[in-house]
């Protein structure tokens, strides 16, 4: 039987996470980092949603994850789609997948929304100068 591999990614804003999820002994690693390790602490708090909704799933696989761009909050809620979405491909389970669907949409489903981007004569995208008529 080949080695079942299962490659998945999450999105949000510019930030994208792939992670590989096959047959292990429970680790994870977020740029070759353990978990545990993960700093910020509110952002691993985010990541270990998934892992702790698939309690029983999560010591039968090994979960590598690359990172880059956008902000740390950013990555955590890519890399913590990235895994539901590859914990859900790899056990095939339609419990876990309604699991993860009851707790948060986003835990499957990538955010779409983006950075409006600045006009002209404005500070940003919103805000303009003001005008004085006197």
């Amino acid at each position: 039987m080949p080695k079942k591999v299962i490659n998945t990614s999450g999105k949000r804003k510019t930030a994208v996470a792939r992670a590989t999820v096959q047959k292990g002994k429970g680790m994870i690693r977020v740029n070759k980092i353990p978990l545990e390790l993960h700093e910020p602490e509110i952002a691993r708090w985010k990541i270990f949603e998934p892992v702790t909704l698939a309690s029983d799933v999560i010591n039968k696989v090994n979960i590598k994850v690359s990172v880059n761009g956008g902000g740390f909050m950013s990555q955590a809620n890519a890399v913590r789609t990235a895994i539901a979405r590859g914990l859900v491909e790899f056990t095939d389970d339609p419990d876990l997948k309604q699991t993860f669907l009851e707790y948060d949409r986003s835990l499957l489903v990538n955010d779409p929304r983006r950075r409006e981007a600045k006009k002209p004569l404005g500070r940003g995208a919103r805000k303009k100068r003001q005008k004085s008529y006197r």
